[in-house]
């Protein structure tokens, strides 16, 4: 097994948290009377109209260990709830979210895992029905240009906390750009995914969510 696989492998779990945090802020807001908004809750609207806005899109990512070991990828986005992480070739890995389930799939070693939603990180955050306010905070940052979003249901402390990290964009649905976020799960273990050359309303299909099954046929 080669150092990328190695790395790889010791961080794909926090990889699947933060998958799910994309889908997770997409869900629709029901429509209830609230308050006066603060300033910290105008922009956390503004952060989830911003992933609301986007349709489809593809980007280039990094993503990082808290040892500093790190792995490259492609990005593609598909609403709603569909999204694939394209390993580099060294990793031989794939994960493939289709809106119900998540899906690692390793070709190294023929295995396929698959998570139920309700059974993934942060997935409640995933039930449209809920509040995404009732789980977003935003954090200070001290850069007006700069939005962080700290996303966690204190009520299921094992579901791990998303920070995500938005740059204001002109161009950008909505005005505000996503460009990394980090994954903190339950183990305390840390995975930061950053993007870039993020490419908005580009085709995407359902085939771009498909993979080829490993695993030997009789054993399936």
């Amino acid at each position: 097994m080669n150092r990328t696989n190695r790395t790889f492998r010791s961080c794909v779990g926090a990889a699947a948290l933060a998958a799910l945090s994309i889908p997770a802020l997409t869900v629709s807001i029901p429509a209830i009377a609230a308050p006066p908004a603060t300033a910290d809750a105008k922009q956390l609207d503004q952060a989830v109209e911003a992933l609301r806005g986007v349709d489809s899109m593809k980007a280039d990512f990094v993503q990082t260990d808290r040892s500093g070991q790190s792995v490259n990828g492609v990005l593609t986005l598909k609403r709603p709830g569909k999204i694939r992480f394209q390993y580099e070739k060294s990793a031989n890995m794939l994960i493939v979210g289709d809106g119900k389930a998540l899906t690692l799939i390793d070709y190294d070693v023929r295995q396929v895992q698959r998570w139920p939603i309700s059974n993934s990180p942060l997935g409640a955050l995933l039930d449209p029905k809920r509040d995404v306010a009732r789980f977003g905070k935003v954090l200070p940052t001290g850069n007006p240009n700069v939005v962080s979003i700290e996303v966690r249901d204190r009520t299921h402390p094992e579901y791990g906390v998303i920070t995500l990290i938005f740059t204001r964009k002109a161009s950008a649905p909505g005005g505000l750009e996503l460009t990394y976020w980090i994954a903190l799960d339950s183990q305390n273990k840390r995975t930061t995914i950053s993007l870039s050359n993020q490419r908005y309303d580009v085709p995407v299909t359902d085939n771009d969510f498909r993979w080829n099954d490993p695993r030997p046929r009789n054993r399936r």
